[in-house]
């Protein structure tokens, strides 16, 4: 049996997609703490979004640098991360190795829903569909669950963990 350093995961989605709530419904069952990565962006780059303006990729590059420091210094780290392109999920990966991504996947008029019914947080609910434009799927990429964002938490979070579990096993074998 091999021991390794934790696998840190991300859970990532489009804005509106349960990110959070799913976060801190698995570092409750597990018994750590979570990163909030909106908590990251930079004071130009919330302002951007709250004024319904796309993020670019240059505006999310000290965003996810900040992450990746994150990633690198705290081992089994649980964090939330839209991580939209696959090129954003590459260079987190190039910070944590093994590093595993929940894809919370929903449809546009869901996210618009929920993020219109957020109250005071930053991003602009006009953003969604820059959201849907900027996705790309990473359904097929190595160490990533395709979830419905629909299921209630319970199920969402149980299935995670059962799928951690199936590859902690896989990779002590």
């Amino acid at each position: 049996m091999t021991h390794s350093a934790p696998v840190s995961l991300v859970v990532m989605g489009v804005a509106g997609c349960g990110k959070s709530t799913l976060a801190a419904a698995l570092a409750e069952r597990l018994g750590d703490d979570w990163l909030e990565g909106d908590l990251f962006h930079s004071d130009s780059s919330r302002r951007k979004m709250a004024q319904g303006e796309p993020l670019t990729d240059q505006d999310r590059a000290s965003w996810l640098a900040s992450l990746c420091e994150q990633l690198q210094q705290r081992p089994g780290l649980l964090v939330t991360c839209s991580a939209l392109k696959r090129a954003y999920r590459d260079q987190l990966r190039q910070a944590s190795p093994g590093l595993r991504f929940v894809f919370l996947d929903i449809d546009r008029a869901e996210a618009s829903r929920r993020v219109s019914t957020r109250g005071s947080h930053f991003f602009a609910v006009s953003l969604i569909d820059s959201q849907f434009q900027t996705l790309e799927t990473p359904v097929g990429e190595a160490g990533v669950i395709r979830l419905d964002g629909l299921k209630p938490i319970a199920e969402l979070t149980a299935e995670v963990l059962d799928w951690l579990s199936q590859n902690q096993s896989q990779a002590e074998r």
